[in-house]
């Protein structure tokens, strides 16, 4: 755990046991000191960063090549990308899929990722299998295996991936696409990173070799190994596994920049798209790259105008006009150019040029004003505070060295830019705003409904009437391609190592006189806090006709309380550098406040009046239908998020469960401030709630703070509620088909019901559900994506429940292999009661469990949410400890015997979600019984779903 410093006081305890900084604003104590790494240069050029931390209880190995989407081959547009699927599957020594199972079973967890000026590839494992994983990157960089297999199935993947993140979100072309394509005009940038389906269909196998060949080697590369590991250790087996690996003797592709003429002119585009629910305006200007001056004066404009509910945007188009549902301004900075992006999501009923001005009206405030000096204040604490909690873990402080490499080639830049942002000036804002949000160098950007498109309109109407650059040719691959070796000839994997030691939380318990019970875990030197308060109940206490009133009453107290407006409780927490959020879930409802410990009595204070004293005004009732009416028409015309409601209504009826948290348009339509009231008055009560205090507070700190914050809280003497039958009576199986037409994708759901969080036979039904579907090493992955290539993913997860929850198989695909994926999905669950699964395989899966659960507890947040789990389903604090004991106790006998239970011999619920024309047909064939209902016909507040 990385010591922070804090100026100007002590952590010592005063007389209300808080830190003496709590009762100060916290802008000028938040310093956090330089990242701590060491680095070195290989003879062949690779740069190596080592950056241990002895109490961590994981460590992260980090690849970075200097190779990215610009430098995507002509014609080849997602190529870098393409490549990143390939690398991370096969090499001479490891069979396909290999990386993936030993990092899993391991205990730990891998990815990687593309952007336009890097390829990372990464893993954070226990401390043991270090040495295994620096091996496999040394493998990866000089021995891969680019075959026909494996060039077709992960090129196969990537359009998927392409369909689910871009084609079926209802603004994934707008972020993609049209934006993509509009930011730069003659530019390296030009290109989207995951390119398009033509220019993925017509890449070859050639062209994964060339490109390797080209890019990927010693002096392209960047190692960094952050957590529990001596440093001298490390040090022998980088040497010993890459200071061999021999640069080509050819040289990168270098590629002449193209000239892009600043732009003089302002442009307007006019973009359509399926599914659209609300209209979408944004706001393009040219900004710079990473490493200028005037980065941190742009990153603070852009804090003032979009970061949090008390940002000008905000304020003024969501919250004031009612105008939007969503309104912000990104500065991105790449290593050689960046944009300034505004993007609004227009509300329903509003005029698009009305949005268009209230978005006008504040650009041009904030070039012709200058900002206040309590906007600036805010502006640095909050960009602050969030870099502060990026640097929790060895794996946060890893990245945020990576991407400081690879933008600025600074290692020192992350701590350089917190003392740029430090020396910010309100006219230094100003300046930028009138320098890069230039109206002359603008494109303006409408995105609307493909039902709108006038008759002749082109599809590709948005596309920027700038010529596309011509890109580099990678020259042909000339070394030999390398085949996996015999088994009998492969280099094994380094064994693990032994075991290093962890810090563990220290946790502590008491309840207060008023019956709120607080609970505090000091896990980190770090100088935060999480708090996070458990009210018992949630959304399956909402009356059956009024679905979404528990979700709505946590929504409204931090919308007023105490004398405070909602914009005044915004703009006092985020000039503390705190975060608040929650909501309802099935079971309980959580308000969580993250904040530099500096601002913690005065972040308990506001605390105290959201909590004790909210106000609930009509005018906030009706902002927040509005918005939350709003969210909805978006998240439900998306295909996996409407798949999920529909399978609840479909698994539960008419249980509590089985109604929509957030409610629906026309529950949300009938809520009354009374109902909200009432509401609060019943189930938000210190002795039906428990308060979790995470970070670096002491036991006795975090008691104060609860007691300061929350003591005054007056039990009512009303006795308490209890909610009963939430869960009901298990329905009858039935496949639903939700016809969504011009979806990108179909989304497949399929369900059956399980055990309580508290039953015993939640641990081996959750080592099972990590079988069928944990992973990449689970079998749904296995089989819909690694063998078949037909989704980006497929997984299954246990819900927790305080009564019966869902063990769930969800995926997406192409429309046109929607039956066969219900197929393979519903397989999978017949497998896992037919099936014995052996030992080694019960093991690997233990330890999958238990690696997760330990990297998630190492954060503040995640720490807190595990706490929080204990009081909502009735688990004993020990369960801290007990976890991976009561996983890892699993035999494969007691697997099958809680699959049997919760599956049986019947068929899973299934729901579909898609473009039903394309797949209708070959699933009633295989499911005659189904039940078609068009997605404009859904009712998900009727158990029947309106049938």
């Amino acid at each position: 755990m990385t010591r922070f410093a804090l100026i100007g006081a002590s952590l010592l305890a005063l007389s209300t046991g808080l830190p003496a900084q709590a009762q100060t604003a916290p802008a000028t104590a938040i310093v956090a000191p330089p990242l701590s790494y060491t680095q070195r240069t290989l003879a062949n050029g690779l740069k190596v960063y080592a950056m241990p931390d002895a109490t961590a209880g994981t460590v992260t190995v980090q690849v970075w090549y200097d190779v990215g989407g610009k430098d995507d081959p002509q014609g080849r547009s997602g190529f870098a990308h393409l490549f990143e699927h390939i690398l991370s599957r096969k090499t001479v020594n490891i069979p396909y899929g290999q990386i993936a199972a030993w990092v899993e079973n391991a205990g730990g967890t891998r990815n990687a990722s593309t952007g336009q000026d890097f390829t990372n590839y990464y893993e954070t494992v226990p401390p043991q299998y270090l040495e295994t994983m620096l091996w496999t990157h040394a493998e990866r960089m000089a021995r891969p295996v680019v075959d026909q297999e494996v060039f077709d199935l992960e090129r196969s993947i990537v359009k998927e991936e392409l369909r689910q993140n871009v084609y079926a979100p209802p603004y994934g072309r707008l972020s993609r696409f049209v934006i993509g394509d509009n930011a730069f005009d003659a530019s390296i940038y030009r290109r989207s990173v995951i390119g398009s389906i033509e220019e993925l269909d017509s890449a070859r196998i050639e062209d994964a070799r060339a490109f390797h060949e080209a890019y990927y080697r010693p002096a392209t590369a960047t190692l960094i190994v952050s957590g529990n590991f001596d440093p001298v250790q490390l040090d022998g087996w980088v040497d010993q596994y890459f200071a061999g690996i021999i640069n080509p003797d050819r040289p990168v592709p270098a590629f002449e920049r193209p000239v892009s003429p600043p732009r003089t002119q302002p442009r307007s585009v006019v973009a359509y798209a399926p599914n659209v629910p609300l209209p979408a305006i944004a706001a393009i200007y040219p900004g710079v790259a990473a490493d200028h001056p005037d980065t941190a004066a742009l990153d603070v404009m852009s804090a003032v105008l979009s970061r949090g509910e008390s940002s000008r945007l905000y304020r003024s188009l969501v919250y004031d006009k009612q105008l939007a549902t969503s309104a912000g301004l990104n500065a991105g900075s790449q290593e050689e150019a960046g944009t300034l992006t505004a993007q609004v999501i227009v509300a329903a009923g509003k005029a698009i040029a009305d949005a268009e001005a209230a978005l006008n009206a504040e650009l041009a405030r904030m070039r012709d004003t200058t900002i206040t000096a309590a906007e600036l204040a805010e502006a640095k604490t909050e960009i602050l505070s969030a870099d502060l909690r990026s640097r929790e873990t060895s794996s946060g402080r890893a990245f945020l060295l990576g991407r400081a490499l690879v933008s600025e080639g600074d290692a020192n830049a992350p701590d350089t830019r917190l003392a740029q942002i430090r020396s910010v000036t309100a006219a230094d804002v100003q300046r930028v705003a009138r320098t890069y949000l230039d109206e002359n160098a603008r494109v303006s950007i409408r995105y609307l409904d493909e039902s709108q498109r006038p008759e002749g309109t082109p599809e590709d109407s948005w596309r920027n009437p700038v010529p596309v650059p011509t890109f580099l040719t990678v020259p042909p691959a000339i070394l030999p391609p390398n085949d996996l070796l015999p088994e009998d000839q492969r280099q094994s994997r380094p064994a693990p190592g032994p075991e290093r030691p962890k810090a563990a939380p220290m946790i502590a318990e008491r309840t207060l006189p008023n019956g709120l019970r607080v609970i505090v875990a000091r896990s980190t030197d770090l100088p935060i806090m999480n708090a996070q308060l458990v009210i018992n109940g949630g959304s399956s206490t909402d009356p059956g006709d009024k679905p979404g009133l528990a979700t709505m009453t946590a929504g409204l107290v931090t919308q007023g309380a105490g004398g405070r407006s909602a914009p005044e409780i915004a703009s006092t927490l985020e000039a503390l550098g705190a975060n608040i959020g929650g909501g309802a879930g099935a079971d309980a409802t959580t308000l969580s406040v993250s904040a530099p410990v500096v601002s913690a009595q005065a972040v308990g204070a506001v605390l105290a009046d959201i909590v004790t004293r909210p106000t609930f005004a009509p005018e906030e009732l009706e902002r927040s239908r509005t918005q939350a009416i709003n969210g909805l028409r978006v998240a439900l015309r998306q295909p996996g998020p409407l798949a999920s409601q529909v399978l609840a209504r479909v698994a539960y009826g008419a249980a509590p469960y089985g109604a929509p948290a957030s409610g629906t348009p026309a529950s949300l339509a009938t809520l009354t401030r009374d109902e909200i009231v009432g509401f609060h008055r019943q189930w938000w009560r210190p002795d039906n709630a428990a308060l979790i205090v995470t970070g670096s507070m002491t036991a006795e700190e975090g008691f104060a703070f609860a007691e300061q914050a929350l003591g005054g809280w007056t039990r009512p003497a009303e006795a308490l509620p209890a909610p009963t039958a939430r869960a009901g009576q298990a329905q009858p199986p039935r496949v639903v088909v939700i016809d969504l037409p011009g979806s990108g994708q179909a989304a497949v759901s399929a369900a059956v019901r399980g055990p309580r969080r508290a039953d015993p036979a939640w641990y081996p039904l959750s080592v099972a559900n990590a079988v069928m579907g944990g992973g990449s090493n689970g079998r749904l992955f296995q089989e819909v994506r690694a063998k078949r290539g037909l989704s980006y993913g497929a997984y299954s997860a246990l819900a927790s429940r305080a009564e019966g929850g869902l063990l769930t198989a969800s995926t997406q695909t192409k429309n046109e292999s929607a039956a066969e994926v219900v197929d393979l999905v519903l397989a999978e669950f017949a497998r896992l009661v037919n099936e014995p699964v052996d030992e080694t395989a019960v093991t690997d899966r233990e330890t999958f469990l238990t690696g997760g659960f330990s990297r998630n507890i190492e954060t503040t947040g995640g720490l807190g949410g595990f706490l929080a789990d204990t009081v909502v389903y009735g688990l004993p604090l020990t369960e801290s400890e007990a976890f991976a004991r009561q996983i890892s106790a699993t035999t494969p006998e007691a697997l099958q015997t809680a699959a049997t239970s919760a599956i049986g011999s019947g068929t899973p619920y299934v729901v579909v979600v898609g473009d039903s024309k394309l797949f209708i047909d070959a699933l009633r064939t295989r499911h005659p019984d189904l039940v078609l209902i068009p997605s404009s016909e859904v009712d998900l507040g009727s158990p029947t779903l309106g049938l």
